[in-house]
């Protein structure tokens, strides 16, 4: 049984309020982009994969080692939301307006579990038919993926089928980024 308590890999998929397009754009989806990416940072999670939309995220991440649980995991949600809240309402002049919903977050305890998690997070884009490839879509970590990972590594995840992985995702995006 999964307990969030319990230190480990973790995918992680939030979106706001009744999917709306809060992060419409390439300014707004950066800056939610450099949110997750220095939030998670700052909370001491470290990122594996990570894909950022106009009304949903998704990402891998390790939970911090020096903490004996991911409890963190709420709160550094909470710090990313609340801040990418305000900062979206006092551009559309909406103060107070709840802009997420909600998160979900499975814990990754089997390899092709994580892997399949993985390849699904970096071809996210091209799931929802932004790009072709996806190390072409900007907000997502495909092309850090990429460069950085071996060719056995690129070759493996990319290999691996996610058409059976039961992630809720019929989130309509937005082709404006």
């Amino acid at each position: 049984m999964h307990q969030l308590g319990s230190a480990g890999m973790y995918f992680v998929t939030a979106s706001t309020l009744h999917q709306a397009h809060h992060f419409k754009g390439k300014e707004r989806l950066a800056v939610l982009h450099r949110g997750v990416l220095k939030v998670a940072a700052n909370f001491g999670w470290r990122l594996e994969a990570w894909a950022v939309f106009s009304n949903h995220y998704h990402f891998v991440a390790q939970s911090p080692e020096l903490e004996d649980n991911a409890k963190s995991l709420g709160r550094m949600l909470s710090s990313l939301h609340e801040k990418t809240a305000k900062w979206v309402n006092r551009l559309d002049r909406i103060p107070g307006r709840q802009v997420w919903f909600n998160f979900r977050e499975t814990t990754l305890t089997y390899e092709k579990s994580y892997l399949a998690r993985l390849n699904y997070t970096h071809q996210n884009a091209v799931k929802h038919g932004l790009v072709s490839v996806a190390n072409q879509y900007p907000w997502c970590s495909a092309r850090w993926f990429e460069r950085t990972a071996r060719p056995a590594q690129i070759e493996t995840i990319y290999r691996l089928k996610v058409d059976r992985l039961t992630v809720p995702d019929n989130f309509e995006v937005s082709l404006d980024w």
